[in-house]
């Protein structure tokens, strides 16, 4: 009996230092969604970008993605992003699809330009790069997929790199 006590109150201490561990990660993270004015961003391709993945300029967060639908007339992907108010962006910020590794998430990284004009509440990033599927491009490379551009014919003479004249 005395036995079943003492495992009793280990379990609970356990599950208390678990719980307080939980609070203590969850309070650290930087992972609130960020308030301030909303912007958009069109892509062919978002990738894994999902609603709550960071915005970042210089690699500090400075937003969130707050949504992302597809645009019906354009059938281009709509990114909304919430930009801090403290953070004046730009009218020619472009935007980038990034991956923190292989097996990291993809996060929205901007790159402010040279223009006096700032981007305001409701305003549109126009210079956006898509997603890179990096499996994809594991995949080409290991398997060879990948095509020399400009129908280059391979070369003839012994591996110079040259096609010898045609006699």
């Amino acid at each position: 009996m005395n036995r079943n006590v003492i495992e009793t109150i280990m379990g609970a201490v356990v599950l208390i230092i678990a719980v307080a561990f939980l609070v203590f990660a969850y309070s650290s993270a930087n992972t609130g969604a960020v308030e301030g004015y909303q912007v958009t961003a069109k892509f062919n391709n978002v990738g894994d970008l999902k609603r709550g993945s960071d915005v970042r300029v210089s690699g500090i967060k400075v937003g969130t993605v707050v949504d992302t639908n597809l645009d019906p007339q354009t059938f281009l992907a709509l990114v909304h992003l919430s930009i801090g108010d403290n953070v004046k962006l730009p009218t020619d910020t472009a935007a980038r699809i990034l991956s923190d590794g292989l097996l990291g998430g993809t996060y929205l990284a901007l790159e402010p330009g040279a223009e006096d004009k700032m981007l305001g509440p409701g305003g549109q990033i126009t210079v956006t790069q898509d997603a890179v599927n990096i499996a994809d491009l594991l995949g080409r490379f290991v398997f060879g997929g990948v095509q020399k551009q400009g129908g280059e014919k391979p070369a003839t003479d012994g591996g110079t790199g040259t096609t010898p004249p045609a006699q």
